[in-house]
């Protein structure tokens, strides 16, 4: 089982930055992919970037309305996996999740809130 816990997430004017991370429990965090996903108010959660796992090739996939702005990135060595938010817009404002698949399983975060002023 793996345990997820989101920080870095804060108030930021439209235009900022912010990277957000997600450290992992357990010692199989290297085999399982890891994206992040986002739910705004009123409305159902969203996909936003995955990473694979580590360990081979490295791919990377993200939704159009970040891509260009957001990247996804993972350090094995820190079980962590980051999501560097560039360009924030207002309508980025939400809870962002990260989440941990393999083998059929899945694992989330509780979310960490990231708001977006104009």
């Amino acid at each position: 089982q793996v345990q997820l816990v989101e920080s870095g997430g804060g108030l930021v004017q439209a235009g900022g930055s912010l990277r957000l991370s997600c450290a992992a429990s357990g010692r199989t965090f290297s085999s399982y992919a890891m994206s992040w996903f986002r739910q705004a108010p009123g409305k159902e959660r969203e996909f936003v970037a995955v990473i694979s796992r580590s360990g081979g090739s490295t791919y990377t996939y993200y939704a159009d309305s970040v891509k260009g702005r957001f990247t996804i990135s993972r350090d094995s060595a820190k079980n962590t996996v980051y999501l560097q938010m560039n360009s924030l817009k207002p309508e980025d404002t939400a809870v962002y999740y990260c989440k941990a698949t393999a083998n059929g399983n899945s694992y989330w975060g509780q979310g960490t809130q990231v708001t977006v002023s104009s």
